[in-house]
């Protein structure tokens, strides 16, 4: 990235701390409250939360009122035992969204994250458009993606994704891109991405065992992330093991988690969401004395709790 890019970054977010949430890149659009860091990007230190993906079973309330009880004060939205199977998707009405806000702040959570599932960029940008809709009427701070089109489409998705972040920037919230193979499935594709889109309320969230995993253990995050510096807001904690296993609790697994933050660390990430994405299997009572140890090691890996 440029010198001119740094810049304006640095202009956009170095007013609440300095050189904070690095990775926010230039932005043609403007904002009404330019000044001050969109929700996701303010510095409230490093966020250890959680993912409601280890409920994907069951109600998002019962996900809900475990991560609560786990410790946690921020949830990121994916899987759900609903008619989407997500907790908030593309289809989901703006009724069932605010109440899935009200049932969150209800239990003290905050939502960092709307994941909901694969959106078709490749049709234009309606479907990113209610998803954004979604999460504004949630209290969500940004949407995630999980890819961009392939390789046909790639170039269409990345204008479609621009488009979308000039609305979403009227409704301050951020637009999240997180490695999940394809054409955004590696450190230098996360910043061919983000250099195409150019926008400020684009950002990154850094996957580890999903760099191990789609490169079948191949590629190590903790060399690939270097490709990413500067571009990092935020980590979907999740580790790996081969041939194929995501499903462990972090820290028990391949990805060697201090030397990653080291170097993420080196490139500016200095506090945002860590979301613990996946736990050991287990049953109710396992699930959460799993998601317990999680946030433990997660705290102790960036000395907070």
């Amino acid at each position: 990235m440029n010198r001119s890019h740094s810049c304006t970054r640095r202009q956009f977010l170095g007013r609440s701390a300095a050189a904070a949430a690095a990775g926010v890149v230039l932005s043609r659009s403007t904002a009404k409250s330019a000044d001050a860091p969109l929700p996701y990007f303010a510095d409230r230190g490093w966020l250890v939360g959680c993912w409601t993906r280890p409920w994907a079973a069951l109600d998002y309330r019962e996900g809900f009122a475990a991560i609560a009880e786990a410790g946690f004060k921020y949830v990121g939205l994916t899987g759900a035992k609903t008619r989407t199977k997500r907790v908030i998707a593309v289809e989901t009405t703006l009724e069932e969204s605010a109440q899935v806000g009200e049932e969150a702040k209800k239990r003290g959570l905050a939502i960092t994250n709307v994941y909901g599932g694969g959106v078709s960029l490749e049709k234009g940008p309606e479907g990113l458009r209610k998803l954004i809709d979604n999460c504004e009427a949630a209290g969500g701070w940004s949407v995630l993606l999980s890819g961009i089109g392939n390789e046909q489409t790639y170039e269409a998705c990345c204008r479609t994704v621009a488009e979308c972040c000039d609305y979403a920037i009227q409704k301050r919230i951020a637009v999240v891109l997180k490695p999940h193979g394809g054409t955004t499935g590696t450190g230098p594709q996360l910043r061919d991405a983000a250099a195409r889109i150019n926008r400020k309320n684009f950002t990154v969230m850094y996957d580890p065992g999903n760099i191990f995993f789609y490169s079948k253990g191949q590629i190590d995050p903790v060399e690939d992330v270097k490709a990413a510096a500067g571009l990092v807001t935020g980590v979907s904690v999740k580790d790996y093991l081969p041939p194929d296993n995501v499903a462990l609790t972090p820290g028990t697994g391949k990805v060697d988690f201090p030397a990653l933050f080291r170097q993420l660390r080196r490139g500016g990430f200095a506090h945002g969401p860590l979301m613990i994405e996946m736990v050991k299997p287990g049953d109710p009572a396992e699930t959460l004395q799993e998601a317990k140890e999680a946030k433990r090691f997660v705290e102790q890996l960036v000395g907070a709790g």
